[in-house]
């Protein structure tokens, strides 16, 4: 199964905050605020949401192709990403920005505040899917991940007129998105994956109701953090699936990501959504036992195998 992934590149700068963020807020002065976090740490990492998949989809066997834009710093990080599988030959190459930054702080009780700077990410609208699907001889899936918004349009409009199969997976990008566009993106598509208060938000922003989300898609994923993740479709009962457990929780960030590759991964392999979701829930905890994005190490078969064994329910 030939995958491409659309989405951000980017550095992570990821810090650790000892306390509480809830500490530091005062009810009724929300309106105004302006907090300084003493981090303790420090951890510099590679990142953005289509490499992570990438990588991801790449640990498991796959050799996806990974579509979007980057900065003259990105050599290092693409022999990185072209020895753990991934194909980086459609990646744009900007020649006045720098790769995108993510700056993550994460607190005591795994919240986040981040802030994304967006680089040479706003370059993506000038790839297409066209050339990049002739190169590789066809692509089965597009994943359309957080990028550039006018990016995340075109390659979903692409994926139409082309009559290729995709998966919207809007996220971050929810909030920036108006009503059209988040309709636009989420129309037609095989998959979508949003996390639970992803969920709530595309409903909002899009107007329409779970029911009505359903009748726009073929399979509409939702992760849960640790309550495990809901498959819904709108011809078939809804499928959970646990998480799978740990007690080295080390950062939350890219765990979604994780889930993403090995539910793709699982998917590849023609398996049921179900099957798919258990090996997307095992990558996601190795993710979680990690600090950064792509420092997990997997044996694909140890994986596989520790995934089969996790139950599913239907409600």
């Amino acid at each position: 199964m030939r995958i491409a992934v659309t989405g951000s590149i980017a550095t992570d700068h990821l810090m650790v905050y000892p306390g509480r963020f809830a500490d530091q807020l005062i009810e009724g002065r929300l309106d105004k605020v302006s907090l300084s976090f003493l981090a303790d740490d420090l951890e510099v990492r590679r990142g953005g949401v289509a490499a992570n998949i990438a990588f991801g989809l790449g640990s498991l066997g796959l050799r996806p192709v990974l579509v979007g834009a980057a900065g003259r710093d990105f050599a290092e990080y693409r022999v990185w990403l072209e020895a753990a599988g991934v194909d980086t030959e459609s990646v744009r190459i900007s020649d006045s920005r720098h790769t995108a930054r993510f700056v993550c702080t994460t607190d005591a009780d795994q919240n986040q505040i981040a802030t994304f700077y967006a680089g040479a990410m706003s370059e993506a609208r000038e790839l297409t899917l066209a050339p990049i699907a002739e190169r590789v001889g066809g692509l089965d899936l597009v994943v359309i991940a957080p990028n550039d918004p006018e990016a995340m349009i075109r390659h979903t409009d692409e994926c139409r007129a082309l009559g290729l199969s995709f998966a919207a997976d809007p996220s971050q990008q929810l909030a920036r998105l108006d009503r059209a566009e988040v309709r636009r993106l989420v129309e037609g598509a095989d998959l979508l994956f949003t996390n639970e208060y992803e969920a709530a938000l595309l409903q909002q922003r899009s107007g329409w109701t779970e029911h009505q989300v359903l009748e726009q898609v073929g399979t509409w994923i939702t992760t849960h953090g640790a309550d495990g993740v809901v498959i819904a479709r709108s011809d078939a009962p809804t499928v959970t699936v646990p998480a799978v457990p740990t007690d080295h929780a080390a950062d939350p960030t890219g765990v979604g990501d994780a889930f993403r590759a090995g539910f793709l991964a699982g998917l590849s392999r023609r398996w049921p959504p179900a099957q798919a979701a258990r090996l997307g829930c095992a990558l996601a905890t190795e993710a979680l036992q990690t600090v950064g994005t792509q420092e997990y190490r997997i044996t694909p078969a140890d994986l596989i195998r520790h995934a089969a064994d996790a139950p599913v329910g239907i409600r």
